[in-house]
């Protein structure tokens, strides 16, 4: 009997030793697909920006600057300059935020202060994570 306590008693030990392990883990998993995320969302908006500064594009409306209206103009593809039918997606689809699980981002304009969490609507220069959560070095996941 006293075998089968010390038994349980280690098996619990062990257990409550491996949940923050597993916690950890898990945010470090989530932060890595974020930083993914982010990196393949903002070069996206860097071959919109880079095909419309090169008239590859045709020009947005005005006030764009030569970003995208939204981000789903990077998904559904725009039409290439002295051509018919010919459309360059830029992205297969937007990305989940890991941290809230949906498909919904932060934006910033151009115009926008870089530090805004309100979007203007002129174009979508910028994204971020719409979470309030903080990293472990205490810095706001909606700066990185």
């Amino acid at each position: 009997m006293i075998e089968l306590i010390v038994a349980f008693t280690i098996m619990a030990l062990l257990t409550t030793m491996s949940v923050p392990l597993a916690r950890y883990k898990v945010r470090q998993t989530k932060e890595r697909e974020l930083r993914l995320a982010l990196r393949e969302i903002r070069s996206a908006i860097d071959r919109y920006k880079d095909l419309s500064d090169t008239a590859k594009i045709p020009p947005g409306k005005i006030g764009s600057e030569g970003y995208p209206e939204s981000l789903e103009v990077l998904v559904e593809g725009v039409k290439l300059s002295g051509t018919i039918d010919k459309k360059i997606r830029l992205l297969r689809r937007i990305p989940k935020d890991p941290f809230t699980g949906k498909t919904e981002w932060g934006l910033r304009s151009m115009q926008d202060d870089p530090t805004s969490l309100s979007w203007g609507g002129q174009n979508v220069f910028d994204v971020y994570s719409k979470t309030t959560e903080r990293s472990k070095d205490g810095t706001l996941y909606s700066e990185w």
